[in-house]
């Protein structure tokens, strides 16, 4: 048998998912987020690929975007409509077979998925069913997809950027150092901004000097754990299989970025509670009681801080969860307790549907 995972990645899908409802929009710069009001706080959920060009970015505040890019068209994010979308995809993707098999597909999000295959005859060509994924979905849904075609998820995952966009690219043990060799860590699927720092304090700056680097320094800078699994990004090893099932959420939370900055300590309280009630039901609709309480504040102009605890016992109560979340308050740090407050967000995540819960 033969095994291929392939990665499938809507392009710009939520600005794509907006563009098919309103065609006119059809080349324009368009940016989501928010009330879909530039004028008013709030962040990029996503952007077209015409507002990338003017520096555009997720997660940027959408003041600072109507400055980059005074043309776009600013547009509220609407979640059912990009869950209807994105089921769809999936649909397409379950309904897929090669060489007479079915396909294994994990979801990962809204906008991406692996689809796994393990055909008997190695002359099947993962190009020529790639090209099929992308042609099943754009007939289904109307929307494009880039795929990543690897022999590990890792690698998959990784060419998908490189295939960018409507287009594919292959990863494989064969090509791995050629294609990523001299590329930035940063690169790899899994190493970030932070993690990207600490490696080139040690002199790993690139790809293969990760791969030739010695685990056992790397686990003692970085973490038993942690450090020989970068070494294995490294070489883009990747031994974790393709699971079809469902994404079950470990937790629930929402945010509220504030116009006006909070500088009153009870309506910060206030505020507070009345997101975790918010959060008590969408826990509530997933059945399970929450075990450990998260709060995010953060201050002007763009300082954030976080807390959280483990509760003594599970709970779903509003009122005791509530108190939770609001004694987080006094977890802050003295000398922020005077700052105004921009944005709050609570966090509750919720013991595993097995119901056990490790502290």
């Amino acid at each position: 048998m033969t095994a291929w995972v392939l990665h499938v990645d809507l392009d710009q899908f939520i600005a794509a998912v907006e563009v098919l409802r309103r065609p006119e929009l059809a080349g324009r710069p368009v940016v989501v987020g928010g009330r879909g009001d530039p004028s008013e706080r709030g962040v990029v959920s996503t952007a077209s690929y015409e507002a990338r060009e003017h520096g555009v970015g997720s997660g940027m505040p959408l003041r600072l975007a109507a400055r980059k890019c005074p043309d776009a068209v600013f547009l509220p994010v609407d979640k059912d409509a990009y869950d209807a979308a994105s089921a769809e995809v999936m649909d397409t993707l379950r309904a897929l077979t090669w060489g007479g098999a079915p396909v294994v597909v994990e979801v990962l999000g809204w906008d991406e998925a692996f689809v796994a295959a393990s055909v008997p005859d190695a002359d099947l060509d993962p190009q020529a069913f790639a090209d099929r994924v992308r042609e099943e979905v754009l007939a289904a849904t109307r929307l494009h997809c880039s795929v990543g075609i690897g022999d590990t998820k890792l690698r998959a995952k990784v060419a998908t950027d490189l295939g960018k966009p409507r287009g594919t690219f292959r990863l494989t043990a064969e090509n791995w150092f050629e294609v990523m060799g001299e590329r930035p860590t940063r690169a790899l699927w899994g190493i970030g901004a932070k993690t990207e720092k600490k490696l080139a304090a040690l002199g790993i700056e690139t790809v293969r000097q990760l791969a030739e680097s010695d685990a056992r320094v790397l686990a003692a800078e970085l973490g038993p754990t942690m450090g020989p699994w970068y070494h294995r990004l490294g070489r883009g090893a990747d031994t974790s299989p393709v699971d079809a099932t469902p994404w079950t959420p470990r937790a629930h939370g929402r945010e509220t970025t504030f116009q006006e900055d909070l500088v009153d300590a009870d309506r910060i309280a206030e505020e507070v509670r009345v997101l975790t009630r918010r959060v008590v039901e969408d826990i509530d609709r997933e059945g399970r009681p929450a075990a450990r309480v998260g709060l995010k504040v953060r201050y002007r102009p763009f300082f954030t801080v976080s807390r959280s605890l483990t509760l003594p016992a599970a709970s779903n109560d509003p009122e005791t969860l509530a108190a939770a979340a609001v004694a987080l308050l006094d977890r802050l740090d003295e000398r922020d307790r005077d700052r105004p407050v921009r944005l709050l967000g609570v966090r509750l995540e919720m013991v595993p549907p097995d119901g056990g819960y490790a502290r």
